[in-house]
């Protein structure tokens, strides 16, 4: 289970002494552009949420939940992850990993993307009734670290399941009427967008707000501002014309006026 803070904690290891990799790396191409477009895009609600600024993201970053022989075999490295109430920095320095025994803070969301069949995301198998097998994800997420919620995603079968930890035991969460999840306590949804996203064309996991719109990347934020600024653009133009339209119709009816004796400024 998850060590807990006490005065004997304060000698055990901290991100600095542990393992940051585990010597694997990302499986397939769309794994990094999919971290960046959930960080990228949940920037602006998280920064409201917390402006402190005292939230960390981590990206394929090991979580340290248990202190083991060799020490990797302790951590998991969740895909994307969310931690309220904590600074990016440590000590003024960059994060090498997340380790429970000294934070104690648990991260509100964890994301795992498939690249296998699924089954190591959903590995339920426990070192309490088997001490030689390594402890599987869900369990580790459910049972140890008690992750509230916990996002399985697929990019193959265009498909997200998400989780909460009810009582002692993840519940399976019900899409709402958008197909999409609820993470009540950031004020999103999270769900699938068939898009392009970095010359990919792909199912990508994607963040809404509470009203069912889309959280935009900072490219796509960047291309609707320059979308509303031609438009406003634009319609200046079509002002400045109509208005010129206007200033040569009324220049001609003087004109007519004139040649028929009249003068207009007296009309």
């Amino acid at each position: 289970m998850v060590i807990a803070r006490s005065p004997s904690a304060l000698s055990l290891p901290d991100h600095t002494q542990l393992p940051e990799t585990d010597g694997t790396f990302v499986k397939n191409f769309q794994e990094h552009p999919q971290s960046v477009l959930l960080t990228d895009s949940i920037r602006p609600t998280l920064e409201a949420l917390h402006p402190d600024g005292r939230y960390a993201i981590g990206q394929d970053s090991g979580i340290y939940w248990r202190l083991t022989d060799p020490p990797e075999r302790g951590a998991e490295a969740p895909d994307w992850f969310y931690v309220p109430q904590v600074s990016p920095l440590l000590e003024g320095k960059t994060r090498r990993s997340y380790v429970l025994w000294k934070e104690i803070v648990a991260p509100l969301l964890v994301i795992e993307f498939v690249s296998g069949d699924g089954s190591e995301e959903r590995d339920t198998t426990s070192p309490l009734t088997d001490p030689t097998a390594k402890a599987g994800k869900f369990w580790v997420y459910e049972q140890a670290i008690r992750v509230p919620f916990y996002a399985i995603y697929e990019v193959e079968k265009a498909a997200v399941e998400v989780y909460e930890l009810v009582g002692s035991h993840y519940q399976r969460c019900v899409p709402n009427e958008r197909g999409h999840y609820p993470i009540p306590p950031m004020g999103v949804e999270l769900g699938i967008w068939q898009g392009s996203y970095l010359n990919q064309t792909l199912p990508w996991l994607r963040w809404w707000d509470e009203q069912g719109n889309l959280l935009l990347s900072g490219d796509e934020r960047a291309t609707l501002e320059q979308q509303r600024a031609n438009f406003e653009r634009e319609r200046a133009e079509q002002e400045r014309q109509r208005a010129e339209q206007e200033r040569q119709r009324a220049d001609r009816l003087a004109d007519r006026l004139r040649q028929l004796g009249l003068d207009p400024d007296e009309l």
